[in-house]
């Protein structure tokens, strides 16, 4: 069962949103063209395969501009769809569904799309260890949102900031002076609750972190074999140190990475190059 969105995380976002589009008239389009007391049919259809994913938004978008447009959801966030299937029916005042209706498809579709392209990821590493996970390669402001549609497509979600769990990049490393001085710093500043990750491109490195000890090691642009002997460094001398791979990371290699072993694959393109899924908006405008 995937957790709910923050109600109040969907209703800022979408008035951010339906703000940027209606500005300070409105739709003047709609005003122009359609007489105020018009009434339409909206339906929200597949037109390709995937995995849906953000329909608590495009609900709050037309309860937004009209709370009295009766919104009907045939779908529910995570199921999978074919073309043609209806995903959501809307019935109400036309100038308003036409309002709200972009601001519905643009979160419904980018969503979807992550949802889709995770869940293909999750299905090439399928009967190995592997979880794919994403990363903080998100859309500046829609953060949860990207990350809700990751675990719609069957992913799991990394650290959702800078403020939730401690990873050392190589960067932190260098200026630490070395791994064991990194790692000794964050145990010393970390509450108990904090998670440690460190970041490696070396087996000696590796080698460091096991003797010092994490939470979790990212083994970062290792090709196979070294991902392999690392994983297997790992089992012998720190069973309990969880193995993360990261870079070099995409749809083709990432079931050869799974096979080497490692317990997690973060994937920046989850959220940073996901396109779109294609749906359609059919409405019909009440006689």
């Amino acid at each position: 069962m995937i957790s709910p969105l923050p109600a109040h995380l969907v209703t800022e976002a979408v008035a951010r949103a339906l703000a940027e589009d209606l500005g300070l008239a409105g739709d003047i389009t709609s005003q122009a063209t359609i007489p105020s007391e018009k009434t339409a049919r909206l339906a929200m259809v597949a037109r390709r395969p995937g995995v849906i994913a953000g329909l608590t938004l495009a609900l709050e978008a037309f309860r937004q501009v009209d709370p009295k447009i009766a919104v009907t959801l045939h779908k529910r966030d995570g199921d999978t769809l074919v073309p043609k299937d209806v995903v959501l029916t809307a019935e109400g005042n036309a100038r308003a569904i036409l309002a709200g209706e972009r601001t519905a498809l643009n979160f419904v579709g980018r969503m979807s799309g992550i949802a889709t392209l995770s869940a293909e990821y999750v299905k090439r590493v399928a009967g190995t260890k592997a979880s794919i996970v994403c990363t903080r390669k998100t859309t500046p402001g829609l953060r949860a949102f990207e990350k809700h549609a990751v675990l719609c497509g069957g992913g799991r979600n990394h650290r959702f900031g800078l403020f939730d769990a401690v990873l050392i990049k190589d960067n932190h490393v260098a200026v630490a002076g070395g791994i064991v001085p990194a790692l000794r710093a964050a145990k010393a500043h970390a509450g108990h609750l904090t998670k440690i990750e460190i970041e490696v491109d070396s087996l000696a490195q590796l080698d460091e972190v096991i003797a010092e000890g994490a939470d979790v090691v990212m083994l970062d642009n290792m090709d196979a074999p070294m991902l392999a002997e690392a994983v297997a460094r790992v089992k012998a001398k720190r069973p309990t140190l969880l193995t993360e791979a990261s870079g070099g990371v995409n749809i083709e290699t990432v079931a050869g990475i799974a096979k080497t072993g490692v317990d997690l694959i973060s994937v920046g393109a989850l959220t940073h190059s996901a396109p779109v899924l294609d749906l359609g908006l059919d409405i019909a405008i009440d006689q």
